[in-house]
């Protein structure tokens, strides 16, 4: 019976087709778009990431890198003395407003590095990080933004005598060497780079610690996290507990960090529920795509299932084609789709576009399918229909002699003609059915030959 059932699912091409590419786009638009949502929160704990270190220790009431509060002077000390801790070292978030040399003005990110060891210093092959040493020395990054490091064309727009701002004036990218105004500072460039997005989207400037605490608005404190190496052989939670019982501060591993803030983000950011809002639209129009799909194709092949059932299939084993049916488009469908989606994301890798395929989100692709693939088994259920719980009666009579049979079908037991003739390789079946209104819940079947 497997190979009737697929012998009914390709016997029209066409619409088989067009239910292996209905079941390939599902799959496509529920991976793309939970690789989107990855895409988004890779770029939330972007930070983390970049930084490489062990075990975060920050105030017992942040939860994230988006909503921080500063650490008191001593907790760095009080950090490097625990046993374990091979390196312990301080990082600055901040913020500030960044006048342009044309005298526009922008919102920056600042992150204070550790000015010895530079320690979550972003690297460059074409540039020595050493130089963030340097009085007033910056990196500036685009953030994932665009348009928002833009400089005046004309020397003479720089910075004019008048201190009036040339708004208008043609504008170019910033370029290394290029000077800001950060709080009445001079911030020299030293590099130009686009190749750590953030989310929420923002311009970055990084520098020593030094430079950050001399350009940021005086503060009372001026550490917002302490960033550890465990020693070789030590364990990274064991640390991040012994950290939290002997000082009181909040110790996480990287891994548990980044996990708070995603889960922050699902809590608080608007932006998370505009995502959440796609993907579920994409898993509805799945279901109405695929699960009508599916419907049509079983129900235009009621017929032939009443041919099975009258010749004696079970309603298990109707059931089961019907599973054997779905599964197969589903996996076909799901390999097409989560391939074009793999395809779709090399594409974007060159872009500035929150894409990231992770493991879970092609199996997120093929759970959708295959729930929905299994919604329109049992919604198309041969077995439940009404006009199809079949129960056969067959009379079969045959004259050997005769080298041609022509079928004659018989009338039912009340005298009455049947309601259907259905053909089948040559054998001529007449299927008569009732609705149970009138009393009867098994219809008839009879064949004769002469």
């Amino acid at each position: 019976m497997r190979h009737v059932a697929l012998k009914m699912l390709g016997g029209d091409r066409v619409k088989y087709a067009a239910l292996i590419l209905g079941v390939a786009f599902t799959a496509f638009l529920v991976t793309f778009a939970a690789s989107y949502f990855c895409g988004f929160m890779t770029r939330g704990f972007a930070l983390v990431s970049e930084t490489g270190a062990d075990i975060w220790v920050m105030d017992p009431a942040v939860d994230s890198v988006e909503q921080t509060t500063n650490l008191p002077n001593w907790a760095l000390d009080r950090v490097r003395s625990i046993p374990s801790v091979a390196t312990a070292t301080p990082m600055l978030l901040g913020s500030a407003e960044v006048r342009f040399p044309n005298g526009r003005f922008q919102p920056f990110q600042v992150i204070g590095i550790d000015g010895a060891t530079l320690t979550g210093a972003p690297s460059y092959r074409q540039l020595d990080v050493r130089a963030l040493r340097k009085p007033g020395a910056v990196i500036a990054d685009t953030g994932g933004t665009e348009d928002k490091l833009l400089a005046p064309v004309s020397a003479g727009d720089a910075w004019p005598s008048n201190g009036l701002p040339r708004l208008s004036a043609p504008l170019r990218m910033l370029q290394t060497g290029d000077t800001l105004e950060v709080n009445d500072h001079r911030a020299d460039v030293i590099h130009v780079s686009s190749s750590h997005p953030r989310y929420p989207a923002r311009p970055l400037l990084y520098m020593t610690i030094g430079n950050a605490r001399q350009m940021l608005l005086p503060e009372r404190r001026q550490l917002t996290f302490v960033l550890v190496s465990a020693a070789q052989g030590s364990d990274a939670h064991e640390l991040a507990r012994r950290i939290r019982r002997q000082t009181g501060l909040k110790a996480l591993t990287a891994d548990d960090f980044k996990a708070n803030t995603v889960r922050w983000y699902l809590v608080n950011s608007e932006d998370v529920g505009d995502v959440m809002s796609m993907l579920t639209l994409a898993i509805a129009v799945g279901f109405g795509v695929t699960g009508v799909m599916l419907y049509m194709f079983t129900s235009e092949h009621l017929r032939q299932y009443a041919v099975l059932g009258a010749l004696g299939a079970t309603p298990r084993t109707l059931m089961m084609m019907v599973f054997l049916q779905s599964g197969t488009c589903g996996l076909l469908g799901t390999g097409i789709g989560v391939g074009a989606c793999g395809i779709a994301g090399l594409l974007l890798r060159g872009g500035d576009y929150p894409f990231r395929m992770l493991w879970f989100t092609p199996l997120t692709g093929g759970a959708i399918v295959v729930l929905i693939g299994i919604v329109a088994a049992i919604l198309i259920n041969p077995d439940t229909h009404s006009h199809l719980n079949l129960y056969s009666r067959w009379h079969l009579k045959s004259d050997s002699n005769s080298p041609v049979r022509t079928p004659h079908v018989a009338n039912d037991s009340e005298g009455r003609p049947p309601r259907r003739i259905v053909k089948m390789r040559d054998i001529f079946i007449s299927v008569s059915w009732y609705p149970a209104a009138l009393g009867r819940d098994r219809p008839e079947a009879s064949v004769e030959f002469s």
